[in-house]
């Protein structure tokens, strides 16, 4: 027998391929909601973003950087260089009933590390802020306006007040009381402590639901006790302080550099000052305190905070740099994150004094 061909054998059996692995489903991108729902965790060390925010007298401040009255003019001047709604808030200029001229010039001239000022409480008057400025501050969102006012006579606050509360969003009122009452012998309201509390008790009936604050003059011997008189007539808050009495000579022509001969002393040169007056003041009272005087860095508002004050105002530093409160709340923020601040707050009365 003829053997097979080749051609002939049976054929091998061929295993069987394995099925290909599964593969799985591709992982759906992130949605922009997804990110804003469930945010990432911070990296191992990071530091979070500080909360800058202050409250007091009903009034939420997004960081205790506030501009002070006489050096922010009334607010809307400043939008074309600083992003108002960046600030805690800032305070007008003073308002009277009527408009005043102010001073005759000279009537600014720079110190040693500050400035004497005697402007003369010149301003629009309370109607004009109303009809004129106020409207152009309410297009604004986010920003806390302070009306800064002042009088020759507790009728001179009263009615200021009762003009400015027919305007819509001002937050609060600011009592100049550094000025003389008239009515009795020129002293000054804020030197007195009956004339304080006299004050400042018609303006809070003027005032309605809208707090008020007490800016204090440093021309005192005790800064507690007027700080006191302050709170028992029933102030929300009190700011301190104004400027020092003060005064410069040419020795040239032997005159006066100022026209009105004194003039208030503002700066850095008055920092060391106002900062223990406001640690007196906060320690005195329960009612919040706003620091100013001098400030000008970060590290000074840091230092007003540290003394007792829940804010600050910046004022104679806009002089030299119209930007300086928008830097100044950037540096507070960078400060806090250098030094693992989570809240603004935690500093506030945190003077290690032992």
């Amino acid at each position: 027998m003829a053997p097979k061909s080749p051609s002939s054998a049976p054929p091998k059996e061929v295993p069987p391929k394995a099925a290909p692995p599964k593969e799985a489903p591709p992982k759906e991108a992130p949605t922009k909601s997804s990110l804003l729902t469930k945010p990432l965790p911070p990296a191992p060390g990071a530091v979070p973003v500080p909360d800058l925010a202050v409250k007091f007298c009903g009034i939420r401040f997004k960081n205790p950087v506030l501009a002070a009255s006489g050096t922010f003019g009334y607010g809307i001047e400043f939008e074309d260089i600083v992003t108002l709604e960046k600030l805690g808030g800032f305070v007008t200029k003073g308002l009277s009933p009527e408009p005043m001229p102010g001073n005759p010039p000279p009537r600014i001239f720079e110190t040693a590390a500050g400035m004497l000022n005697s402007i003369g409480l010149q301003n629009i008057g309370a109607r004009a802020f109303v009809e004129e400025k106020l409207p152009q501050l309410r297009k604004k969102k986010d920003v806390v306006v302070i009306c800064n006012v002042f009088g020759y006579s507790r009728q001179e606050y009263e009615r200021s007040i009762r003009i400015l509360n027919e305007g819509e969003g001002i937050a609060a009122y600011e009592l100049n009381v550094s000025c003389p009452n008239t009515q009795h012998g020129g002293i000054i309201f804020g030197s007195d402590p009956v004339a304080l509390e006299e004050v400042v008790v018609t303006a809070k009936n003027a005032a309605g639901p809208r707090p008020v604050i007490v800016k204090l003059s440093p021309n005192v011997t005790s800064i507690p006790r007027m700080a006191r008189a302050a709170e028992n007539a029933g102030a929300d808050a009190i700011s301190l302080v104004n400027t020092f009495v003060a005064m410069s000579i040419d020795a040239e022509t032997r005159r006066p550099r100022i026209s009105n001969i004194t003039a208030g002393l503002s700066g850095p040169a008055i920092k060391p000052i106002a900062l223990r007056m406001v640690y007196e003041a906060s320690h005195s009272v329960d009612i919040p305190v706003i620091g100013l005087g001098g400030i000008a860095t970060a590290a000074d508002v840091i230092e007003f905070l540290l003394a007792g004050a829940a804010a600050v105002q910046v004022g104679t530093a806009n002089y030299f740099d119209p930007c300086a409160t928008e830097k100044i709340v950037e540096g507070v923020r960078a400060w806090c994150i250098e030094h693992r601040i989570e809240k603004i707050t935690d500093l506030i009365g945190g003077l290690v004094a032992e």
